[in-house]
């Protein structure tokens, strides 16, 4: 049954209900737009909730407190939500060890190992790394077998890019320990040499994977 407050084509003019050719009266306009308000007003506040809960947590552009786990040790800094690792580990940390070169994530002399898998520092955030277990060169120390292979094997010239390619040699042979060198030379076509050592870096890889195995065998934890 239709509402004839809403559509009622008898309506008297004499009565304020009246309609024009049978169409929506002004009582069934007021009502309609009653609803319609009662609506948007309970349903917006849940809205503005969901929409607020569901958006990401927005910090800065001031500089915020950032907790970092490197080389197993808690570390505590306030730096600005845009600083990258990279410059959190040179600038703040003073670990020194990766280096600041291309600055694009392409030359590979930044790298580090975050949770085993080795990682552009410079495009990686700061903030981003919280909650990571973060190694860098000064990690592994003048004992680690692979620091003692690029020694041996003679895997470096002017030094600049040998920690990012250290890093990046210790977590390819942690998962690749037989490796053959054409794998070894895939592997770490992230990491660039200019002075050319590719040859020692791909033979104390296979030195230092070998190494590793016979101490993982040996039931010695290296300190990878």
């Amino acid at each position: 049954m239709k509402d004839p407050g809403l559509y009622d084509p008898t309506r008297s003019s004499g009565t304020g209900e009246d309609t024009e050719g049978g169409g929506l009266s002004r009582r069934g306009f007021l009502k309609g737009s009653g609803l319609a308000a009662a609506t948007t007003a309970l349903t917006t506040p849940l809205a503005e909730a969901v929409t607020q809960a569901a958006a990401p947590k927005v910090v800065g552009p001031t500089a915020v407190d950032v907790a970092l786990t490197i080389n197993g040790q808690k570390k505590s800094l306030k730096v600005e939500p845009r600083v990258t690792l990279l410059d959190a580990l040179r600038n703040h940390l003073d670990l020194t060890g990766a280096k600041k070169v291309c600055d694009r994530a392409t030359c590979g002399a930044c790298t580090v190992i975050i949770d085993d898998k080795p990682v552009y520092a410079c495009s990686v955030l700061a903030i981003e790394a919280q909650g990571k277990q973060i190694k860098t060169i000064e990690g592994l120390g003048p004992d680690h077998p692979m620091v003692k292979a690029f020694v041996e094997h003679d895997a470096q010239q002017c030094g600049f890019c040998t920690p990012g390619f250290v890093m990046a040699c210790t977590a390819f042979a942690a998962k690749h320990p037989g490796a053959k060198p054409q794998d070894i030379e895939h592997g770490l076509g992230g990491n660039l040499c200019r002075c050319g050592t590719y040859v020692g870096v791909r033979d104390a890889v296979q030195q230092a994977a070998k190494a590793t195995t016979a101490l993982t065998e040996k039931g010695v934890t290296s300190h990878a």
